[in-house]
Order: C-alpha cells, then structure tokens, then sequence
C-alpha cells in the first residue's frame, strides 16, 4: 500500500514527525497521558501512523535523523556529564549490562533450537545476537563476518528487528510504572530527578542560549566524527563525540552550565528521534517477508528480559538501572541515554552511553562467536 505521505516529501513528512512529538509531550500532561512519557507516546503514534499508511516505513528523512539529529542530541544531553562525579554511578549499570548480554547469548541459543531458519539459520543467530547486545550498528557488520549476503534475508531482519523492537522499548518504558513490580526492588538514590526544564543549575532557555548550545553540540559533532575519520574508524562518530562531550563537561562544568535550553532541545530532537523509531516499524512488511524472523528476534527478547530481571533482582539492582541497561543493548548508547532523559533519570544518562559503547565494542566479536558455535 502506498503511503499516503510520500518518502519524498521531506517537508510534509518532518511536519507529521514534529507534530507526532508535540502531540505526545502534550498527550503527556493529561491524565491517562501521565501513565505513560513522551517517549512511549511518540513512538506508538509513529507506529500507529505508519500502519495505518500515513507515513512510509523508509524515507530519507528517517536516515538523516539516525545521522544528523541524534549525533546532536547526544551533547545536549550530556551537559551535566561530569565523569568525576558519574564514574562512582556506572558500576551498577555495568553488572546489569552483562546480565543482559548473557541473557541475549542464552536467548539466541534457545530461539536457534526454537524457530527452524534453514541453512542460513546460524549466521541469523550471530546477527541478531550481536544487534541485542550493541545495537542495530552491529547488524550489517555480523552480516559481512558470517557471510550473510541474501538481500532478502537482510530485508527481512531489519523488518523484523524494526518491528520487535518498537515493541520491546514501549514494554521497556512501562515496566518502571508498574507499582507492583518496581516494590520488588531496591532504589539506589541518585538516579531519578524531576522535569526536563532546567533543573540542576543550567540557565533558563533564551533565544541566545539556545543558539550558542546548538553551537556547541554542532562543533561537538564536529570534533568527534573527525576524531573518528583521523583514527581510521569513519563508523564511530558517536563515540569520538560521546568522548568529547563528556571531556568537556568534566573539564568545564561551570561553563557548560551556563549554556540555555540543552534540555529543551533533546527532548525536541529525541521526541522526533522516538516517532521515526515508530514508523520504521511496518507490521506489513514482517508479515510478508519476516515472520518466522519476527517470532525468532521475540524469542530472543523474551528469555533476555527474563534473565536480566530474574539475575538483576538476585543481586539488588534497582529496577530502573536494569531497563536502561537492557535498552543499551537492545538499541545502543543514542537510544539508552534518550530513554534515560526522557523519563528524568539523569543519574543514568552517562553510564547508559559507556554501556552502549561498550556493546558497540563487543557485540560484533560475541555475534561471531555464537554464530560460529551455532553452525
């Protein structure tokens, strides 16, 4: 079925995808609205969008969001990211990382055995095992390592991956809201603070403050993918500019207090960044092209929430902590630190970023390694 908004209609399209946003921060303010955030309502209604044939699952618009909007949210969201004071928060952060990583390698055993994918079954397996450990960067990597080279295969996995893990993350941002669930665990003080506006020291949003934090996040950008390019790996801007920003907030955090409307501005690009997520997620395309991949990648997601909150709960970690993490390696350091702003847990937001770096890292080798065992 063809769109009723076309992919090439960039205007019309990035006004849906902004109307969409405003839309779900406004829904946010009313009262069955408060049960959920900005971020779950963005994205559903991304979804609800493009399934309905509003909006196309693809459009270059999407592409320049991954690679232009959320590289520049990512400095505005790490504003306050003094490494002095955040190194003493990730330790707890990076046990339920590795909790969730042995919970996907598990999970990845278990769909393998579960759901029969043929002859290319195991280089399946290493692929998704590697996009839920570090993220969808690692996708096409494992692809290449495995010899994965059908393109309907490729197509059909990321339907299916876009499709799942919609899914996952609206379950993600709920689990913290369900009282009975949250009392099972302990709170480790630190992490959640109220509001997006500019609590914590940072100045009031003005016109000219939030031009010069547009400026700052843009040079941060700047510096960190060409940091990348002069170290020979084009691919990780994202950690050259995480590395910079982090640099500068532990070096000037006084300076960077003083920057207006960092808060304002990633939430405006996260609220876009969390509707694309939605309307990449096509339940047509799945049906006809990826459904044995749709219950296979389920599968996964299913056994490594399981462990991570089974394990999580056995050595006290707070609930928070474990979704965050569990969103790191579902989607990667831009998706986690969003999810971890987005819900107010500014406690999170750097070690939700070292822990997907981490699995950016790591993902492409374990990916490899269980494919290969798999065979």
């Amino acid at each position: 079925m063809t769109p009723l908004v076309s992919p090439d209609d960039h205007w019309l399209l990035w006004a849906v995808l902004l109307a969409t946003g405003a839309a779900a921060l406004a829904a946010e303010r009313t009262r069955w609205g408060r049960s959920f955030s900005g971020a779950v309502l963005a994205i559903g209604g991304g979804f609800l969008l493009s399934n309905a044939g509003v909006l196309p699952s693809s459009a270059p618009a999407y592409d320049m969001i991954w690679g232009y909007l959320v590289p520049l949210a990512i400095p505005l969201l790490l504003v306050r990211a003094d490494l002095r004071r955040i190194l003493k928060e990730s330790g707890p952060m990076l046990v339920a990382f590795g909790l969730g990583t042995a919970g996907t390698v598990a999970g990845t055993a278990v769909a393998f055995h579960l759901v029969p994918l043929g002859e290319e079954g195991f280089k399946l397996a290493g692929v998704f095992c590697a996009t839920y450990i570090g993220g969808s960067i690692n996708y096409v990597a494992v692809a290449q390592a495995l010899g994965l080279s059908s393109p309907d295969l490729l197509a059909a996995g990321l339907a299916a991956d876009n499709l799942v893990m919609t899914l996952y993350f609206l379950v993600l941002f709920a689990l913290p809201s369900l009282a009975w669930l949250r009392r099972r665990y302990p709170r480790r003080p630190g992490i959640e603070e109220s509001g997006h506006g500019a609590a914590g020291g940072l100045q009031p949003a003005t016109a000219a403050g939030m031009l010069a934090t547009l400026a700052y996040a843009a040079a941060i950008c700047s510096g960190g993918f060409a940091l990348a390019r002069m170290v020979g790996a084009p691919d990780a801007g994202i950690l050259g500019l995480t590395l910079l920003a982090v640099g500068a907030a532990t070096l000037f955090p006084g300076r960077l207090d003083a920057l207006g409307g960092a808060d304002e501005l990633g939430v405006v690009l996260m609220q876009v960044f969390f509707a694309t997520i939605g309307a990449g997620a096509h339940v047509g395309t799945v049906l006809r092209v990826g459904l044995p991949l749709f219950v296979f990648a389920a599968a996964i997601l299913a056994v490594h929430l399981g462990v991570i909150l089974l394990a999580g709960r056995l050595v006290r970690a707070d609930l928070v902590e474990l979704v965050v993490a569990s969103n790191a390696n579902m989607g990667g350091p831009a998706t986690a630190a969003a999810m971890a702003a987005a819900r107010g847990w500014r406690g999170l937001v750097i070690p939700a970023v070292l822990c997907g770096t981490l699995g950016y890292a790591l993902a492409t080798f374990i990916g490899v390694a269980v494919g290969t065992a798999l065979r």
